[in-house]
């Protein structure tokens, strides 16, 4: 499989760039989301991707960027919210493509449509609890090294379409003891989750951790005043994933 660091190669020399320097490739490489923080540009492109929390009721016939109805209730919808705020000044496109029910399979058939026709210069992704939750619920068969494949195809797509995209690899996560999150989700769902983390760090994305951002609110809250059933968002719970995300960005 080839590397990020392989595909800015390639990038730059389709761009006609015959011989690269080292230090045109570490450079290159250093505009992509390694840093801890990313800085909103004029004219970003900014996607959010993912299952139902991401999807969270949205009017899916609404295709439009900045737009509510387009953006359903939950923490897509509030960082949004806050980045067009905040950068007024910068004319940024912010879409929410999630779509309920979604796997990594799911986000492959879709992704050119919904990901790199819209020409993302920021893609938030976060997928991972319906890989893990259908082998629970639905006898589906698949691995935490399916999963990674998986991802790894859909990351390898969007770098060779889009090599400057930078990328945040959000953790999927699990409220234990809420309704769906049970004991039977151990060790298994652990597997995924160390997956999404080895991901991130292959390919130079951020990384959210989700569940450690859960876990110390379950300090403040109890599980089921975060979440609906272990893994759906209330609307505090919306709000505590969104400034996560946000904090994100400088």
């Amino acid at each position: 499989m080839e590397t990020r660091r392989k595909f800015l190669t390639k990038s730059l020399l389709t761009l006609g760039a015959a011989t690269i320097g080292t230090k045109a490739l570490f450079a290159a490489e250093n505009n992509l989301a390694k840093n801890e923080k990313l800085r909103i540009q004029q004219n970003d492109v900014i996607l959010f991707q993912g299952d139902s929390i991401t999807d969270a009721g949205r009017k899916r016939d609404n295709l439009k960027p900045n737009d509510t109805i387009a953006f359903g209730h939950g923490y897509a919808m509030m960082a949004a919210a806050t980045l067009l705020n905040k950068y007024a000044d910068k004319n940024i496109q912010v879409y929410n493509r999630g779509i309920s029910g979604n796997r990594v399979p799911d986000l492959i058939s879709r992704w050119d449509t919904d990901a790199i026709q819209l020409r993302p210069t920021i893609l938030s992704i976060l997928i991972g609890v319906n890989d893990f939750w259908r082998t629970i619920d639905r006898g589906a068969q698949n691995t935490p090294q399916q999963y990674k494949q998986q991802y790894q195809q859909l990351l390898d797509t969007t770098l060779k379409q889009l090599p400057q995209v930078k990328l945040i690899i959000g953790e999927p996560f699990g409220v234990k003891d809420v309704k769906h999150v049970t004991d039977a989700w151990y060790p298994d769902f652990l597997g995924y989750q160390q997956a999404a983390k080895e991901i991130a760090k292959e390919y130079n994305a951020i990384f959210l951790p989700y569940q450690s951002v859960f876990d110390k609110a379950a300090s403040r809250g109890s599980g089921d005043y975060w979440t609906t059933d272990g893994v759906h968002t209330s609307l505090a719970g919306a709000n505590l994933m969104a400034e996560a995300w946000l904090s994100l960005i400088k």
